[in-house]
């Protein structure tokens, strides 16, 4: 018997960072606070249902990782998903991808790992654990070998210099990113997504937790990824939106939380 060992196109040299699969945890929250975290434009899509993904990728050169929250959404008919925020543990990355589309990326230290059938990942922001999942595989799920097209939507605003009332050097534009994937693997999981309490993450006031979905690993072969420009928001309806909580689309008061200290 040879020692070479057959890998599909998906797969990837041992240890190489480029192969990890997503984390993917859902869970179903109350149909209202969809609806309050979504500026005049948007509407919600479908379930209420938040998906947060754990992901370690390779950016600039080295492993990126990212946790991101999305809820269902449409804008002028087409159904996606509004990222709520992005949390990643490369600075470079965050400003940047703010800049040119609108990203809503903010710092944050999160561990991601395997081993054997467990798998963890636990997610800081500010000094406050605000996202914790522990849990265990229980083997693979055949893909239906099919594509998946998501829509992904992003805001892209800035407000005057000096901080005129109601006033912007580029007024609110919703970011389309339109991406094209096939899941290769896919893996259930068995575990508990666990959600804490963080004036800087607030998931169990904005988005609470009602009841656990899924959870899965899920390798993906990207086949494509374009952002471009959607389409204005209403500048004056989009005003009471614009401060948030650092990069992420939380509501916030001059980049941080609203009323959190006494």
């Amino acid at each position: 018997m040879g020692t070479e060992i057959a890998m599909s196109e998906h797969l990837t040299q041992p240890g190489e960072t480029g192969g990890w699969p997503k984390l993917k945890v859902s869970y179903r929250t109350d149909p209202e606070k969809i609806a309050a975290l979504l500026p005049p434009g948007l509407e919600p899509s479908g379930d209420p249902i938040v998906q947060i993904n754990v992901y370690c990728v390779p950016i600039l050169g080295e492993p990126e990782y990212g946790v991101s929250t999305k809820i269902g959404a449409s804008f002028n008919g087409i159904d996606g998903l509004f990222c709520v925020g992005m949390g990643i543990d490369q600075e470079a990355a965050i400003f940047i991808s703010q800049e040119l589309n609108g990203q809503p990326k903010f710092p944050c230290n999160i561990s991601f790992y395997r081993i054997g059938e467990y798998v963890e990942a636990v997610c800081e922001h500010q000094g406050y654990t605000f996202m914790e999942f522990r849990g265990r595989s229980n083997g693979s799920v055949n893909p239906d070998g099919g594509e998946v097209e998501e829509n992904e939507w992003w805001i892209k605003s800035s407000r005057q210099i000096g901080g005129a009332e109601g006033e912007y050097d580029f007024p609110p534009h919703v970011v389309r990113v339109h991406s094209v994937s096939e899941p290769v693997e896919i893996e259930d999981l068995s575990g508990d997504l666990v959600l804490r309490e963080s004036p800087w993450d607030p998931y169990t006031e904005l988005l609470p937790m009602r009841e656990q979905v899924s959870a899965q690993l899920v390798r993906s072969a990207h086949k494509s990824r374009d952002i471009t420009n959607a389409g204005p928001l209403d500048p004056d309806a989009f005003w009471p939106f614009a401060d948030t909580i650092g990069g992420s689309r939380w509501p916030g008061e001059r980049g941080g939380p609203r009323n959190w200290r006494p």
